[in-house]
């Protein structure tokens, strides 16, 4: 790497953003409104990343009964709590700042819903699995916000939730190698940040506007999600008076086929008919749905 300034990257190549989409709200669930931005016929998926949304949901409305197979799903919780269950008898709640790293494998069915009053706000992150992964049995890892490890240098904080950044290594284990970077960087702060070259990677802007990957291109707000184009690492800076709130995600590409049909992820038809039968007769992954209902 070269020696940098504020003003250049310290990468000499760095990534650049190669597309932006705007996530505007639409609904989801029962009665929840959701920001998607991967996942949208704009952006289809980005592999090995599925969908992103940013929601927020207030009670009675949420995510009631409903299945998956075949990936992964990450809900980083923002603002308020959210409750979770599942029929293989999970249960718990997670609040601001936690994170439910959940591995569906070859099925879940569980419902998520709000478990306080107000809004609760989060984001919800589907990682799709290898065709050697998308069968294994569920998992879920569970981190509570204090125990998320953190850096800070120079006005510039990290949460590392996957990953590793500034040094610091998360516990998390990506079954699909994954980084999950929550930044917040003050007014006139930068940052350069490392990322493997064979990976894909994009931004979401929380809150805040920020200028990413050279110093002269113009500054992105809040609710968008930028496409990293190939290179070293992603630098920012944040030019504006108030804090700039994103995350930085990326991701080993599998480089395999995708069919997905609403909530079941698989690598071709064949297995998206199989999935339905399973699921409507109760077998090979999903037996203990005969039985349960979550009570929403």
């Amino acid at each position: 790497m070269s020696e940098s300034n504020e003003y250049d990257s310290c990468f000499d190549n760095p990534r650049l953003v190669i597309k932006k989409v705007l996530a505007k709200p639409q609904s989801e669930g029962n009665g929840a409104v959701v920001r998607r931005s991967i996942g949208r016929h704009e952006l289809r998926n980005l592999d090995p990343f599925l969908i992103l949304d940013e929601f927020s949901v207030s009670a009675p409305a949420g995510f009631p009964d409903h299945p998956h197979r075949g990936f992964e799903t990450v809900t980083y919780m923002l603002e308020g709590a959210f409750t979770h269950q599942d029929f293989a008898g999970h249960k718990g709640t997670i609040n601001t700042g936690d994170v439910q790293w959940m591995t569906a494998g070859r099925g879940i069915i569980h419902s998520e819903m709000p478990a306080g009053e107000g809004s609760q706000k989060g984001l919800q992150l589907w990682i799709n699995l290898s065709s050697k992964d998308k069968m294994i049995e569920p998992r879920y890892q569970e981190l509570l916000d204090e125990d998320i490890p953190r850096a800070e240098n120079n006005g510039v904080k990290v949460k590392i939730i996957a990953g590793e950044a500034m040094g610091v290594q998360s516990p998390v284990y990506t079954r699909t190698p994954t980084m999950y970077l929550d930044f917040t960087l003050q007014p006139t702060s930068y940052h350069h940040q490392a990322i493997p070259e064979s990976w894909n990677a994009f931004v979401y802007i929380i809150e805040g506007e920020g200028v990413f990957g050279i110093t002269n291109s113009g500054p992105v707000s809040a609710h968008h999600c930028l496409v990293l184009g190939p290179g070293e690492g992603l630098s920012v800076w944040n030019k504006s008076s108030k804090p700039l709130r994103f995350v930085l995600l990326g991701g080993q590409p599998l480089n395999e086929p995708v069919v997905q049909h609403g909530p079941f992820v698989m690598n071709s038809q064949d297995e998206i008919d199989q999935t339905f039968e399973d699921y409507q007769y109760c077998k090979n992954g999903f037996e203990n749905a005969r039985y349960w209902r979550s009570g929403y």
